[in-house]
């Protein structure tokens, strides 16, 4: 746009460019077309330099209007996977699974290296690493994570867009609470890794468990007999009334 509106170096001084570029900048660049020693610019050389600036201009325009586009999509379409990885990373997520129905097919592990098959494939043959991330390592919340952090972050981020991609494709409500608690859950695990604060998330049900100590009874009870009989036996009048209580079952006690 600079270009387009000055024209040769001669116009430089009497050109505004502060609809384009900061005061400063500007400056800068009348000071630098007073200095700079060039070639003589042919009219026919500025006609195709002008031309040119106008075709970079409309793509640039057009970028933003696609940019918008995509924002919008993006938002209605998937709102949870965009508040977790952005509207560009959970786009291409999407384009290279084919659809969000089929991207959220894919376990979170598929997502995690999902655009990085090359390398996969290639250190399964020879017996190397395998990638830790691929689309998703260009996630904001991967890029805000240290070096030696980025394979954990894309590890937890690529669970919890599996799930979000699950929400948005099969569920009834388009809410996004889940992405919101879900990435205020990552950000509140990475600061607690940068600081080394490192502490268990599950397991901690089975640390605070008491086992209670298995003891041996050393009583043992005396098997009945007549509990097999489940017929009522046919008394006589006689002998219902002389008929005296039945003894209790005798308790034996094993020594240890």
């Amino acid at each position: 746009r600079t270009v387009e509106l000055m024209g040769t170096r001669d116009n430089a001084k009497n050109i505004d460019l502060s609809d384009v570029l900061p005061e400063e900048v500007e400056e800068k660049v009348k000071e630098a077309a007073e200095i700079s020693m060039g070639t003589e610019i042919s009219q026919e050389d500025i006609f195709n330099i002008n031309h040119l600036c106008e075709q970079i201009v409309e793509i640039q325009e057009y970028r933003q209007q696609l940019y918008e586009y995509l924002k919008h999509r993006m938002v209605a379409v998937a709102p949870n996977l965009t508040i977790l990885v952005g509207e560009l990373v959970g786009a291409r997520l999407i384009s290279h699974a084919g659809s969000l129905l089929n991207l959220a097919k894919h376990p979170a592990s598929t997502v995690q290296i999902l655009g990085a098959e090359k390398a996969l494939f290639k250190a399964l043959k020879t017996k190397h690493d395998t990638p830790k991330y691929g689309l998703i390592y260009h996630a904001s919340l991967v890029g805000q994570a240290g070096t030696k952090m980025k394979g954990k972050v894309s590890r937890m981020l690529a669970a919890k867009a599996a799930l979000a991609c699950r929400v948005d494709a099969l569920g009834e409500e388009t809410n996004t609470d889940l992405g919101m608690e879900h990435r205020a859950k990552l950000e509140s695990r990475i600061r607690q890794l940068e600081s080394g604060n490192i502490t268990r998330i599950s397991g901690t049900a089975k640390q605070s468990a008491k086992f209670d100590r298995h003891e041996t009874k050393s009583e043992v009870v005396e098997y009945k007999a007549a509990a097999d009989v489940t017929m009522p036996k046919k008394r006589t009048f006689g002998e219902e009334e002389g008929e005296a209580e039945k003894p209790a079952a005798k308790k034996i006690k094993v020594e240890d």
